[in-house]
C-alpha cells in the first residue's frame, strides 16, 4: 500500500498508484480531497510527453504547503496512465511505492518523433 503523508495526515492511499519517473501517481479516487486546495496562481508548467501540470496546496490544521499536489488534467495519448491521478512533492512524505524511475517517456518520443530539449524547443519556435 503506497501513502502519502503530510503533517501527521494521510493525504492519499492506494495499492494501484502509477510509477512515472520516480514518481508514484495516485488515483483521484484516493486521495482525501478535504486536505486540497486548488492553486490557480502557482501556475501551470509543461512536460513535453505528459502535457500541462496544474497544482494544489496541502491545507493541514491552517498550515499550508504551497503546490505540493500536481496532476494532468488532459494528459497527451503517450502519458494517458496518469490521467485521473495526482502526485506530491515538496515535503509530502510518499511511502510504500515502488523504486526506481518506473514509466519514463517513450523512446522515440510520440512527440513528432522528438524527445527532451529538442521536443521543447520544436513547440517553442
Amino acid at each position: 500500500m503506497t501513502k502519502a503523508v503530510w503533517n501527521g495526515v494521510k493525504l492519499a492511499e492506494s495499492d494501484t498508484v502509477v510509477h512515472v519517473e520516480g514518481n508514484a501517481y495516485f488515483p483521484k479516487e484516493s486521495v482525501n480531497r478535504k486536505y486540497l486546495r486548488d492553486n490557480d496562481e502557482f501556475g501551470t508548467t509543461f512536460c513535453h510527453w505528459k502535457g500541462f501540470a496544474a497544482y494544489s496546496d496541502v491545507v493541514v490544521d491552517g498550515e499550508v504547503l504551497e503546490a505540493a499536489v500536481w496532476r494532468y488534467d488532459t494528459t497527451y495519448p503517450q502519458a494517458g496512465l496518469i490521467a485521473d491521478h495526482v502526485a506530491f512533492w515538496k515535503g509530502v512524505e510518499v511511502t510504500g511505492g515502488p523504486e526506481g524511475p518506473g514509466f519514463v517517456e517513450p523512446e522515440p518520443s510520440l512527440r513528432d518523433g522528438k524527445s527532451g530539449w529538442e521536443a521543447l524547443c520544436w513547440l517553442l519556435r
